[in-house]
């Protein structure tokens, strides 16, 4: 897609790719059988009511904006207006107005997507699986994708981050149960088990984004001190179950604070002595108290 047109609004790329192709920029109309929706079209669903309301709209005043189009076999595929497109069928419309424009198969993907990330509401999961289809397909950079959609490019990466949410999070998402705020701050918890796990306690308790934030720091520290525990080196354990079976006592070998340490268990100053002597070969020496008198 020429550079040109980033920034400056999805229409002056329509106007701009009607000029370099040389194509008929004049509305005509087509049979709407002849039209077929875009594989680029990023909204996997549509509401049923908003496309009543646009369609009692339309019988009302008629089809204001055409819908763009380009050419596809014997056919035409649709380039933007697909909400229009599916109004008017509703109507029982035969015919429909469209502009033709003479594009490839990347080019129809980046307006297609770049036209329902700027004109309608996606839900958070459908925006980012936009987002990232649109990278793939033109090899625009993070920063280029925000300029082209008016957004900064921090929306862009957080919303492209929602896709490493475990598949089960991201329906909950896609599902409006959480919101893209909730993804972030699931995000924070380093592992899918736990991610899941918080993402079903914050929809079952119903918990805000930033209850949902200072939850995730509970799960993630609790994941950080399970994963320690787990990192226990092997010669930690053998140590301590052989000093536990010469020793007859509990035993512990492991790691507090960074420090390596030896705990072991005694009942009472006999059960010491035994312990000292297990371990010396001989008694505990007998010391003069250092506050005797002489």
């Amino acid at each position: 897609m020429a550079r040109g047109g980033l920034g400056r609004g999805l229409g002056s790329m329509f106007n701009e790719t009607v000029e370099e192709s040389g194509s008929d920029s004049v509305v005509s109309e087509l049979p709407i059988s002849r039209i077929d929706r875009t594989p680029a079209q990023p909204r996997a669903s549509f509401d049923e009511e908003s496309i009543k309301e646009l369609a009692a709209s339309i019988k009302r005043d008629g089809l204001l904006q055409p819908i763009i189009v380009r050419p596809n076999g014997d056919k035409y595929q649709i380039i933007a207006g697909e909400r229009r497109w599916q109004a008017c069928k509703s109507l029982g419309m035969e015919k429909i107005p469209v502009r033709i424009m003479h594009v490839d198969e990347v080019k129809t993907l980046e307006l297609a997507l770049i036209e329902n990330l700027q004109r309608t509401n996606l839900n958070p999961i459908e925006e980012a699986r936009g987002f990232k289809d649109l990278a793939a397909a033109s090899g625009m950079k993070q920063q280029e994708i925000a300029e082209a959609v008016s957004k900064s490019r921090a929306t862009v990466a957080n919303s492209m981050r929602l896709l490493e949410l475990p598949e089960e999070v991201q329906e909950l998402i896609f599902e409006g149960k959480l919101s893209a705020g909730h993804g972030k701050a699931i995000l924070a918890v380093g592992d899918d088990d736990r991610r899941i796990a918080l993402a079903k306690r914050i929809v079952e308790e119903r918990l805000s984004v930033r209850e949902a934030e200072a939850m995730a720091r509970l799960f993630d520290a609790a994941g950080m001190e399970r994963a320690k525990r787990k990192a226990t080196p092997r010669a930690f354990k053998t140590v301590a179950r052989k000093l536990r079976q010469q020793l007859d006592t509990n035993v512990k070998v492991k790691t507090v604070r960074g420090k390596n340490k030896i705990e072991i268990e005694f009942k009472d100053a006999e059960d010491l002595e035994r312990i000292f002597k297990s371990l010396s070969g001989s008694f505990i020496p007998e010391e003069e108290d250092e506050y005797a008198e002489e």
